[in-house]
């Protein structure tokens, strides 16, 4: 696709200096019925990083680039399976169920690092889908991320800047699986894999976390760095794919001496044989794509083929693959006996844009171009951030991308709907 001009931001009424600012101030949990999510007033976009964020490169210098992370353990005796009415409430889960439908985002990697005017542009546009005059049925119910939240390391110092600033004005729930910068780790670094992951997305209860500093969101309470995001009309299983730049690794792919496991296998198989009678959309969410173009990240076969078993095992397949990784924008079509599969890259959320066309080259790609008998690349868009705009009802998955760029403000630049019950796209 052609570039676009971004749109300017909004001019802010207040300097940075006026935001909510973080502080160390440890405070307890609040009980699990109430949490909270946006600010009880919309506040201006902030203009610097309340934490200067220094240059990483040597750092990255200090990573051992082959070393994979164990998988932390789900917390114990939680269910991997996290309701949306145990988020929500049961009164907004009736709404859904008596509007026919449910909206939701979805994008990954979101964390700048040199400071927020992209992820706030993002941000902003999501949150404008909140105001929806003519029918309250398309407001959003949740932001599912799709990994690389704080950059570049997952360091908890930068979750104010990076997370709980850009989403104050946010008014849903907020879930993630963990893409590889939140996981790594460098020489010197005394924070385990993870840790301030697991300390703002999977807690035991809702819990005013002091990352967030003065602002009012709670944590949330995934019970792992895997799980399945159970709502009506849709389930969501979360898979988390290490912190490689490439591949991605959810298994120990048959090395006896690999620090990583095979307990998300055992859990993905599960969650699809659990899916066998299930009617709405069944989505599989993991941060490394199976398939992408360009050449700066490449795909996971082995992470795919990994997926593949696990769904000719328990003889179900998802009606999508979402992921995020490469920072732009991917829409895949493959044939698994019979059926359309989309998979979807969407890694343009705010850290970066990434073309995939070669400096010799520099036009446009043709789309749709064949990759392989069973594979399609249809679309793309290289040049400007974006998100997902997702919903699902009892008879189709529709999923359109919405870029920064000019046009209607409600219209997607990219739209795929599947079939539920056929597996087949149909026209939209």
């Amino acid at each position: 696709m052609a570039r676009k001009p971004r749109k300017k931001p909004s001019s802010p009424t207040t300097e940075a200096s006026s935001q909510p600012r973080p502080t160390n101030t440890a405070v307890a949990p609040i009980p699990s019925s109430q949490p909270i999510f946006g600010e009880p007033a919309p506040s201006p976009d902030p203009k610097a990083f309340v934490v200067k964020h220094l240059s990483d490169n040597p750092l990255y210098n200090a990573l051992n680039k082959k070393l994979l992370q164990a998988i932390p353990p789900p917390r114990e005796g939680a269910s991997l399976v996290l309701k949306l009415a145990d988020v929500l409430g049961e009164k907004p889960i009736q709404r859904i169920q008596t509007a026919g439908r449910i909206v939701f985002h979805s994008v990954g990697d979101t964390g700048p690092i040199n400071g927020p005017e992209n992820q706030s542009l993002v941000a902003d546009k999501m949150v404008d889908d909140f105001k929806e005059e003519d029918d309250p049925a398309d407001v959003p119910s949740f932001f599912f991320h799709l990994g690389d939240v704080v950059y570049s390391f997952g360091e908890a110092k930068y979750y104010y800047d990076q997370f709980y600033e850009p989403y104050r004005n946010y008014p849903a729930p907020i879930f993630a699986i963990a893409g590889n910068h939140d996981g790594m780790v460098y020489g010197g670094d005394q924070s385990p894999s993870l840790e301030a992951f697991l300390n703002n997305f999977c807690t035991a209860t809702f819990a005013k976390r002091p990352e967030a500093g003065s602002l009012h969101r709670t944590s949330m309470i995934q019970p792992g760095v895997y799980f399945t995001l159970d709502a009506p009309f849709v389930r969501i299983i979360g898979l988390y794919s290490n912190v490689l730049e490439d591949p991605g690794v959810i298994s120990s792919q048959g090395d006896k001496n690999s620090p990583v496991d095979d307990q998300q296998i055992a859990f993905l198989k599960d969650q699809l044989s659990a899916a066998k009678e299930y009617k709405g959309a069944l989505l599989i969410a993991v941060h490394h794509p199976p398939y992408t173009g360009g050449s700066h990240h490449g795909g996971s076969p082995k992470m795919l083929l990994d997926i593949d078993r696990a769904c000719q095992d328990a003889g179900v397949w998802p009606h999508a693959v979402l992921s995020g990784h490469a920072h732009n924008y991917q829409r895949f079509t493959r044939t698994v006996n019979n059926n359309d599969l989309p998979y979807i890259v969407a890694g343009s959320g705010g850290h970066a844009v990434t073309s995939l066309r070669s400096k010799k080259s520099g036009g446009p790609l043709r789309v749709p171009m064949p990759l392989a008998p069973d594979l399609i690349f249809e679309n793309y868009d290289d040049s400007e951030f974006g998100y997902l705009r997702i919903v699902a009802d009892k008879d189709t998955l529709r999923m359109e991308y919405h870029s920064l760029g000019p046009g209607p403000d409600k219209s997607g630049i990219d739209t795929v709907t599947v079939d539920l019950k056929s597996h087949t796209m149909i026209s939209n």
